[in-house]
């Protein structure tokens, strides 16, 4: 009987761990069992790994083999144990001196011929290895340099099964990561193409200062779109940990663009209205991926002609909202992903969508409500800053006094803003004013004077405001104290607050 053991890295949700890959071979009936919770996809692993160790030039071992994926109590799934499963039996056939993986996780699928394919995820199944103490790794060469922007870690790329055997056996050369692609500035679009709107950008100004959710309601044509699109072009470039965060979420979906850089802009995602439940919040047989909400996470969820979305997708977006995670429950185990984002939603104010003047709506009053009220009441009781947009004149678009302000300036007001916030809150784990709770916000030390809130406790007082909407203007308040440079807010900042989050124009 011969046993080998080789390292690798398993996913659950975004979360990564270490699993040991066990292989014992013993005399009798030539048979391949799998344990450890596989699912379907590595459970095929028997037939690749069998194919791609004949085509490198290796014997297969005709024995009783059982390949053990510990802890065998977590869930494993895909691809990417191919190699280190290869690696294992070799290693337990004799053919394989494993001393040179000692310590070592490997990562990688196995084509048919030996080629190591990449696969999804390898960001945070590096940033697990390094946490559980590993500093060395091997993965396919194509996700070579995904894997090298992790800190405390030496990658090496891998391109086929024979080339890892050649440098087990004989200390041939792995191959080095490629050079990151050169830091190119972020193209997109901004701000000084949005013609008039002069509350919508305001409220937009507001919203990425203060990490906000928007609402935007008016006819085609208004600016809704143009809008919602240039909020991350305002918003501060990612740190490292939410960098890492991003990227990782984003290397787990497969959309993780190559070239070895980790996201650095806040991602904008904006799912079609007739996305369902499962692609915004995540889904997918087995363990579930990670959806819109969790793919804008630390960016900017835009959902545009919101009032035709489904109701339930988007009454899914509620809770995620409130607690800035999902958590996704199948068969196979609980995931939960990370989803603190910021929403807009973008509509017409009636299903006919015309202007005033003299193409006048024809909606019924109850066919505006009906359709206006697709956007429940809990769900914008979440959102802070509702502003209605009025159709643009001419004058908007071809006889402008002064350009508008392009976003590179008015994200000079943000981060001042938010540097502002991060201080006052330092040491209490919230970086934007959205992210205090409300009941910190009515201590002795932050409480506003009462003559500052007179309006806003009357509209508690008669049920015209909800105890959260109160929360809410309180914090907005806040955030245009920011930036303005004031230390805290007014009673101006609290009754624009109130403005904005009534929806009502000035």
């Amino acid at each position: 009987m011969s046993y080998a053991r080789v390292l690798s890295v398993g996913l659950l949700g975004v979360t990564g761990h270490l699993v040991e890959v066990e292989a014992d071979l013993a005399a009798g009936l030539p048979t391949v069992a799998l344990s450890g919770l596989p699912d379907t996809a590595l459970n095929e692993a028997r037939d690749r790994v069998r194919a791609a160790i004949v085509n490198s030039g290796q014997s297969w071992p005709n024995r009783r083999i059982t390949v053990n994926l510990l802890p065998a109590t977590l869930p494993k799934h895909g691809s990417g144990f191919d190699v280190a499963i290869a690696c294992a039996l070799l290693g337990g056939s004799g053919e394989l001196p494993l001393a040179p993986l000692d310590g070592v996780a490997i990562l990688g699928e196995l084509g048919l011929d030996g080629a190591v394919r990449p696969v999804r995820g390898v960001l945070p199944m590096v940033v697990a290895a390094v946490r559980a103490g590993i500093t060395r790794v091997v993965v396919p060469l194509a996700n070579a340099a995904e894997a090298a922007v992790v800190p405390g870690v030496r990658v090496k790329g891998v391109d086929s099964l024979h080339r890892l055997v050649a440098f087990v056996r004989d200390g041939g050369r792995l191959l080095e990561p490629p050079e990151p692609d050169p830091v190119s500035p972020p193209a997109g679009p901004d701000l000084a193409e949005v013609a008039g709107q002069g509350l919508g950008r305001r409220g937009l100004e507001i919203a990425a200062a203060g990490g906000h959710h928007v609402a935007l309601i008016g006819p085609p044509g208004a600016g809704k779109t143009m809008l919602a699109e240039r909020l991350p072009s305002i918003l501060p470039p990612l740190d490292d940990e939410a960098a890492l965060e991003v990227s990782a979420l984003h290397s787990i979906a497969g959309l993780l663009p190559p070239g070895g850089r980790l996201l650095r802009r806040p991602p904008l995602q904006a799912p079609h209205h007739t996305a369902t439940v499962p692609s915004l919040v995540g889904g997918g047989s087995g363990l579930a991926r990670p959806g819109a909400v969790s793919l804008a996470h630390r960016g900017v969820l835009f959902l545009d002609e919101a009032a035709e979305f489904n109701v339930r997708a988007l009454e899914a977006l509620r809770q995620p909202l409130e607690s800035g995670r999902v958590l996704i429950t199948r068969s196979r185990g609980a995931t939960e992903y990370p989803a603190s984002f910021q929403l807009v939603l973008a509509s017409n104010p009636c299903p006919c969508a015309k202007p005033s003047g003299d193409l006048a709506c024809e909606c019924t009053p109850l066919a505006r409500r009906r359709y206006i009220g697709r956007l429940s009441g809990p769900l914008l009781d979440r959102i802070d800053v509702q502003v209605p947009l009025v159709p643009l004149r001419a004058a908007d678009l071809v006889a402008a006094a002064t350009p508008a302000e392009p976003s590179a300036v008015v994200a000079e007001r943000v981060r001042a803003a938010r540097s502002a916030a991060a201080q006052r809150w330092a040491g209490t784990g919230w970086r934007v004013n959205a992210d205090v709770p409300g009941p910190h916000l009515r201590r002795t030390r932050w409480r506003l004077p009462a003559r500052d809130t007179e309006q806003l406790r009357r509209s508690l007082d008669t049920g015209a405001l909800s105890a959260r909407g109160y929360d809410r203007v309180i914090r907005m308040a806040w955030t245009i104290a920011d930036l303005d440079g004031r230390d805290r807010p007014g009673a101006d900042d609290v009754a624009e607050a109130s403005q904005l989050r009534s929806g009502r124009s000035a």
